[in-house]
């Protein structure tokens, strides 16, 4: 089957105008748009109703996937955040514990104590010691910060109620990022002191070089003004804010979607650290996040697709085929029908004609036995034998009765071959063609439409069916007498080729159309409707040309004529298993 055929099928113009009431059951192109649609929906819908779903469950585990990664991210850098500070608070607490207060008040301990620190911790930039009026009375660090009160800042007053301070990163006078980390402590006295240090943002943002975020992502620390504590690859230096809004309070780690200024999809994992400023935040680019699983969706899609093709494809054929199997078993059925009834009629015709030929035979009979007794009566008398005008006119009689006495034995010929069983016998393709035209001869003559005949004087006979051939030979040369205009030539020409005889019959008549050449075979299709035209001559001639085991060729030109070719094989075998295989249309 050709890939045009799967789309418009041979049967997808076909129209049976012998259906009568029952049109629609043998509407073929609706059968096939029937079983093409039903196959489709019962094959296809299922098979995208689970990839809907495939597309929804994976996307949805892909997002779950992405929080819980984000979201245990956060927690992990939360955790290394707060160790980092409470680190530097136990630091500060243990110096406290170990080191008198006039130690911790003296300038060149705190210096070695600010060394011990930088050397065990790292991140240290100063120390400083304020005592219970919020005088710095100690300091150790590059600046002369000795002597500052700092009893009216709201740090010292948070530390003294707090315990323990954690300052936003601010540049103050070093005019470098920095914050402060300060406790509080008690002396022997019971007043209490504070021991304040400054911590280098530098070793702060080391918490984060190491971190491997997936999807261009970025991490970074904000104050609850949403000002950088951090330095950030997308929104900026520390101190700068961040185009985001300030996430809500949470005691643990949070993920939430969002978009960033240009409209692209984020995560944002978030975590609020513990006595601090800080919010620790992950962004990540969701769109980066989701390519793997998208070039996975394009994978499936891809196969969707190829196997919805494929089953398209599949169902099509499938479908062409099988209802071109419906049409051709009833194109043979109708054939076979229309043969029964062609053959049934070819009979009644035949009876009749053997009935009229008797009937006519009887009279004529007659007729030649007194025209035989006068014409002896006359020459019997001298009178009469001498007057040769009188035995012409008997002669003229005899004459046409036999004349028509070989007509009817002809008719009673045909009649004999449409009638009676088919049978295989010995015969000459070039008596059989005068045969048939003997009865069409006075049409040639009345229209003056030259019939030749050129058959070779060594063609051998063939083994094959008299009545078929007749049958086959006058609807052929039927058709050649309404193609031709009057005046115009037809031909019949008969050739050996190795097994075979091919006859072939031409007239140079107004031809056939090529559309139609596709479709002359069928029941009921005929050029000639207007002429009387029934459309089954042509397809009981190729019934009949089937039975006898030949093919039938036709070749045709608009204005220049048609040639119908039929091969016949020189030795007819009949079909297995019956005696009467060539019984249809006989």
């Amino acid at each position: 089957m050709q890939l045009m055929s799967i789309f418009k099928p041979k049967f997808w113009d076909y129209e049976d105008v012998a259906a009568g009431p029952f049109k629609h059951l043998f509407n073929f192109r609706r059968i096939w748009k029937q079983t093409v649609f039903l196959t489709l929906a019962v094959t296809l819908s299922p098979l995208i109703f689970m990839a809907a779903i495939d597309y929804r469950v994976s996307r949805e585990a892909i997002d779950t996937d992405i929080q819980l990664r984000t979201a245990r991210l956060v927690s992990n850098t939360r955790r290394s955040v707060t160790f980092f500070l409470e680190e530097r608070k136990s630091a500060l607490s243990y110096v406290t514990h170990d080191n008198l207060l006039e130690d911790i008040m003296s300038h060149e301990r705190l210096a070695d104590i600010l060394e011990h620190l930088k050397h065990s911790f790292g991140g240290f930039t100063d120390l400083g010691a304020i005592d219970e009026r919020g005088i710095q009375k100690a300091y150790a660090g590059p600046y002369q910060l000795e002597g500052v009160d700092y009893s009216q800042e709201q740090w010292y007053r948070e530390v003294l109620e707090r315990g323990s301070f954690v300052s936003d990163v601010f540049l103050g006078v070093r005019q470098t990022p920095h914050f402060v980390i300060a406790i509080r402590c008690h002396c022997p006295t019971g007043l209490p002191y504070v021991l304040r240090a400054t911590i280098d943002t530098d070793k702060f943002n080391d918490l984060f070089a190491g971190l491997d975020v997936a999807g261009h992502g970025d991490v970074f620390i904000i104050n609850r003004r949403g000002i950088l504590q951090t330095a950030s690859h997308t929104y900026g230096a520390v101190l700068d804010p961040v185009p985001l809004p300030v996430p809500p309070f949470s005691e643990r780690s949070e993920v939430i979607d969002t978009a960033d200024l240009d409209l692209n999809p984020t995560v944002i994992g978030y975590a609020y650290i513990e006595d601090t400023p800080f919010i620790l935040m992950i962004c990540k680019n969701k769109r980066e996040l989701m390519l793997p699983w998208k070039a996975t969706q394009l994978e499936i899609l891809m196969f969707l697709t190829v196997s919805v093709v494929a089953i398209l494809l599949v169902i099509l054929w499938g479908a062409s085929f099988l209802v071109s199997r419906i049409h051709d078993a009833d194109q043979k059925r109708v054939a076979t029908l229309h043969q029964v009834e062609y053959s049934n009629k070819m009979a009644s015709i035949g009876r009749l004609a053997a009935v009229v030929a008797h009937e006519i035979n009887n009279p004529l009979a007659v007729i030649n036995e007194k025209a035989g007794l006068i014409k002896d009566l006359f020459l019997l008398k001298e009178s009469y034998a001498a007057d040769e005008k009188l035995l012409g006119l008997l002669d003229s009689i005899i004459k046409s009765v036999e004349r028509c006495g070989a007509i009817t034995r002809r008719l009673l010929g045909f009649a004999r071959h449409m009638g009676g069983p088919p049978s295989i016998q010995r015969i000459e393709i070039k008596d059989v063609i005068h045969e048939v035209l003997g009865l069409l001869g006075k049409e040639a003559s009345y229209r003056a439409i030259e019939v030749s005949v050129d058959v070779p004087d060594n063609l051998p006979g063939i083994e094959s069916d008299l009545g078929k051939i007749q049958q086959v030979l006058i609807n052929l040369l039927n058709n050649a007498f309404a193609a031709v205009s009057d005046g115009g030539h037809i031909t019949v020409k008969v050739r050996k080729l190795d097994e075979y005889l091919a006859v072939a019959v031409v007239d140079d008549g107004c031809g056939i159309p090529e559309a139609d050449r596709k479709r002359i075979f069928e029941p009921f299709f005929s050029t000639k409707t207007t002429r009387g035209g029934t459309g089954l001559g042509l397809s009981i001639t190729y019934g009949l040309i089937k039975d006898l085991g030949g093919e039938v060729q036709v070749e045709s030109e608009l204005g220049q004529g048609t040639t119908f070719t039929v091969t016949l094989p020189l030795v007819r075998k009949p079909e297995k298993g019956s005696d009467n295989a060539c019984s249809v249309g006989g």
